[in-house]
């Protein structure tokens, strides 16, 4: 799997534990839907200690941190502007309690496309909402199973792939997104052009559908 290449004609990097990915799953599936053909889903694992700084949280305070008190302002604006969107979709968004390794439920992600791609949206669905509600483990393998289950996916086989071929799958992945020009979530890709978040949605559509008319501006669609 190479990073910015697919036979679908457009890639789109997603992470459960980016709340900007979730609230752009819905006007993504519904641009797939509206043009008529299946997008290649992937995961981008976030390594967010490495650019926001790590923490931990208790019954709601801070309990460990090595944040700058700006870096802190950043992500509570990015929750709250994440959170507006939720709420007008019908969702929850709470900020989680810790910084999760998300690695096992993105690899659910190459494991529903592979089984049984039709059903990566109930995948999802069985994933985010919960996640956002904090009322999920993604860390638990058998969590993870259960989601798939749920979404009706195959689950014979998932937890030996987390440790062998999903696992090198998913490490190969995300070691060629950042040398790739591929740094967050939503991403999509298309023809080797890469545009980080949803707002793009709307230009994206546009050149997949033929460019006909004038360029869209940006618009942060629900």
């Amino acid at each position: 799997m190479k990073a910015l290449e697919s036979d679908s004609r457009l890639i789109v990097y997603v992470d459960i534990k980016s709340p900007y990915a979730f609230v752009a799953l819905e006007p993504t599936f519904a641009m797939e839907q509206r043009l008529g053909f299946q997008f290649d889903w992937r995961p981008l694992t976030l390594d967010i200690p490495s650019y926001a700084g790590s923490a931990r949280k208790e019954k709601g305070k801070v309990v460990e941190s090595n944040r700058s008190p700006k870096k802190w302002l950043g992500i509570k604006y990015a929750y709250m502007d994440a959170r507006r969107y939720a709420e007008r979709q019908g969702y929850k968004l709470y900020g989680t309690e810790k910084i999760w390794d998300s690695s096992l439920a993105n690899i659910g992600i190459l494991w529903a496309a592979r089984h049984d791609r039709d059903r990566l949206k109930e995948y999802f669905a069985a994933v985010y909402p919960l996640f956002w509600r904090r009322e999920l483990d993604i860390e638990d393998v058998a969590v993870v199973r259960q989601c798939l289950t749920s979404a009706g996916i195959v689950t014979e086989g998932f937890n030996d792939f987390c440790k062998t071929e999903g696992r090198a799958l998913h490490d190969q992945l995300q070691s060629q997104l950042h040398p790739s020009g591929i740094y967050g979530v939503p991403t999509y890709v298309f023809e080797n052009e890469v545009l980080f978040g949803r707002e793009h949605l709307p230009y994206v559509e546009w050149r997949l559908s033929g460019c006909i008319g004038a360029a869209p501006d940006i618009s942060n669609v629900l």
